[in-house]
């Protein structure tokens, strides 16, 4: 059999679902039997009825779904698979900021450690940041975390003075202005979509901004056939398959050798390593059971939200 067979094998043998993040490479998300943003991850980690989960991303992807599924076995390809931005926010320091600011909600974005989450009072993900924080009266005062170039850019639509944690996503933070506007000017008819972590200036230039979901779902019904993409390059795989008539542009980084923008962490994980872990049922996810207790309230307010 070749990998895809044996992977398919080992997932009927134990009962097993494969949650893949579009920024995953085109040949791990062709395999999964779901692929999605984080929230669309949460979302399906809750409601299935599978023995074991797989999920291809990152850790903090990995953490919560074992939030969400404490009786089932959560696997991750490579245990690796970190997240810069998570990493950006630890667990101590963003614990102290929010007792030296009492009276704050503290809303956390998806991608923090459980343990983050369990010192927050709602998560988001780019999907729903903004409806979540707009849920609030607009004199509530608000702690928001991790990353600050989506706090920035909710602070900015939403008219709120929200109180940021400094942090970003490597990725998104390397994107290049200079290089975009260069793209911009060989395909003038290309729209610049690009996703809230990126910097203001980036933001600034582009013609639609929204989470990875929203980008997607943006250039299936865009009448635009062409699109210069802001954010981690893996989910062009998705947008051709959605729309092989159109043209995907990735965005380049600083860096003058690479011509896209790939997460490190999110390509750490690969088909061989997919299928040893469904083979060996490992590398397992674990998570305290205290700070489950209070890492899921955060996390099931945000579904309940979405």
């Amino acid at each position: 059999m070749n990998i895809i067979e044996s992977i398919r094998s080992l997932q009927k043998e134990k009962n097993a679902i494969i949650l893949a993040h579009y920024y995953q490479t085109g040949d791990i998300q062709d395999v999964a039997d779901f692929v999605g943003d984080s929230l669309a991850l949460a979302q399906w980690a809750a409601q299935t009825k599978a023995d074991v989960i797989v999920l291809c991303g990152v850790h903090f992807m990995g953490e919560t779904a074992k939030i969400l599924c404490p009786d089932k076995k959560v696997l991750v390809p490579d245990l690796d698979a970190g997240c810069s931005l998570a990493d950006s926010c630890p667990a101590e320091d963003f614990a102290a900021f929010v007792r030296q600011h009492p009276g704050h909600t503290v809303i956390s974005y998806v991608n923090t450690t459980a343990a983050v989450k369990a010192i927050t009072d709602v998560v988001v993900t780019s999907t729903n940041a903004r409806r979540i924080v707009e849920s609030f009266p607009r004199d509530t005062p608000i702690i928001f975390g991790p990353d600050r170039n989506l706090g920035n850019y909710i602070n900015s639509i939403t008219g709120r003075q929200m109180l940021l944690w400094d942090g970003a996503c490597h990725v998104h933070e390397q994107f290049s202005l200079e290089k975009i506007l260069e793209l911009k000017a060989c395909y003038p008819e290309a729209e610049v979509i690009t996703h809230p972590e990126c910097k203001q200036p980036v933001i600034q230039v582009s013609d639609f901004v929204g989470s990875t979901a929203a980008l997607l779902n943006h250039t299936m019904e865009a009448e635009k056939n062409c699109f210069i993409v802001a954010t981690e390059s893996g989910v062009i795989h998705e947008m051709q398959k959605r729309s092989p008539a159109k043209m995907f542009i990735p965005a380049p980084p600083n860096d003058s050798t690479c011509a896209c923008n790939e997460c490190s962490f999110m390509r750490l994980n690969t088909m061989e390593k997919l299928y040893n872990c469904l083979k060996n049922e490992s590398p397992e996810i674990t998570v305290d059971k205290e700070i489950r207790e209070k890492a899921i309230r955060p996390i099931r307010k945000m579904l309940e939200m979405s």
